[in-house]
């Protein structure tokens, strides 16, 4: 991705921070007919002595043919906040009128290679921790345990799990850095991200 210095963010904690604050990411990878991306909820595993940028995993429907490409390289792409900035909002309309609207937002790109998980415990556990996450975050109890566990086992049997070592995490906060404090202020209020 085209990545100015002034937007680059490479702090480990505020990449990782945003892939758990928005974990459904765009997979892409190259397919048999041409580039082809899935939306999948992932799980981020901190970063660890074997893998220092952290490790995603998710699964996917067996019918899905992204795990038969297990050693693939792909591209995860996870996008946080976004907004657009007005004209309006510069200081430079009031006095010349030399300005356009442009757009503000926060991803990160996470690089790696797709390895497939066929083990029906990896997969059962792995559901059970994404749910408890979500289900917290929304302030709700449910858990995978509270379903049949025939009905479970049906599901997790039609399931593949994936496991991402990120070998590359590349980080873009547009957020008006090459604006002035005050302008920088205004537009973070306005497209409500912060600056």
């Amino acid at each position: 991705m085209y990545l100015p210095s002034h937007f680059r963010e490479e702090r480990i904690e505020v990449l990782h921070g945003l892939i758990d604050a928005h974990p459904l990411g765009a997979l892409v990878r190259l397919g048999e007919d041409g580039l082809a991306a899935d939306h999948i909820p992932f799980e981020l595993v901190p970063a660890s002595g074997e893998a220092p940028r952290g490790i995603l995993r998710a699964h996917v429907a067996r019918a899905n043919p992204l795990w038969r490409q297990d050693g693939a390289p792909v591209l995860a792409i996870f996008q946080g906040a976004s907004g657009y900035v007005s004209p309006e909002l510069y200081d430079a309309k009031a006095i010349d009128g030399r300005v356009v609207p442009t757009w503000n937002y926060a991803v990160v790109h996470a690089h790696g290679r797709l390895r497939t998980i066929d083990d029906t415990e990896w997969l059962l556990a792995h559901m059970r921790r994404m749910t408890q996450r979500q289900e917290h975050r929304q302030g709700r109890g449910w858990a995978v345990d509270d379903a049949p566990r025939d009905y479970i086992d049906k599901l997790v049997r039609a399931t593949v799990g994936i496991e991402i070592v990120i070998d590359g995490l590349q980080g873009k906060w547009k957020a008006s850095q090459n604006r002035g404090e005050e302008e920088r202020m205004r537009i973070a209020h306005a497209t409500g991200m912060a600056p």
